[in-house]
């Protein structure tokens, strides 16, 4: 599908195309020819913004960072919804399919190109800690919150690799995951009581 664009573009905008070839095609889907003729622009386009394709790459990745960490900080500023709430809503992420093709295509990408594997490290640092303070709000201790938001991570990342093989959760399945998981906590024994 070739765009024509109306303005020049930005970088920005080489940066947003690049991600839905990325999404679409995978990483060697990433050239300088292929992107141009999606946007219908000529390699000077491209030369204006980037020095090369590992610069546009950089731009792509930075990309899906930013959508992520944006989806993300906005789900956890739902904070006048209980914490239960708020974790049912960054839950049934997983059911969303336009999160999880770019997920797929960057952490495959990440598999093989060190600057694109920090991103997505500091994006599931991000999503462990956002997810460890929202347990700690539905009144889980710190290790215990760590522990839980460690494996809902997990789990979202397995989603993201296993679920072209595996049946697809419903939304039912996915509540009743995060109950599981992210369960409220376990109350205090009885410490001293006889059996």
């Amino acid at each position: 599908m070739t765009v024509r664009p109306a303005t020049r573009l930005s970088a920005e905008d080489w940066a947003v195309a690049g991600l839905h070839l990325l999404e679409a095609e995978g990483v060697e889907a990433l050239q300088i020819n292929r992107l141009c003729s999606e946007l219908g622009v000529t390699r000077g386009s491209f030369y204006w913004h980037f020095a090369d394709v590992a610069e546009l790459r950089s731009a792509v990745a930075e990309r899906w960072r930013a959508e992520t960490r944006a989806v993300l900080e906005e789900l956890g500023r739902v904070g006048t919804l209980p914490p239960g709430e708020r974790l049912e809503l960054m839950t049934l992420r997983l059911v969303d399919d336009s999160w999880w093709s770019a997920e797929r295509a960057v952490r495959g990408w990440a598999a093989t190109e060190d600057s694109v594997r920090t991103v997505v490290e500091e994006s599931d640092r991000f999503a462990l800690d956002l997810l460890t303070r929202t347990l700690q709000d539905v009144g889980h201790e710190p290790h215990e919150a760590r522990v839980r938001a460690g494996l809902l991570v997990y789990a979202g990342i397995g989603f993201a690799h296993g679920r072209n093989g595996l049946p697809r959760p419903t939304e039912r399945e996915v509540r009743t995951m995060m109950r599981v998981l992210a369960g409220p906590p376990d109350p205090e024994p009885d410490v001293g009581k006889d059996a």
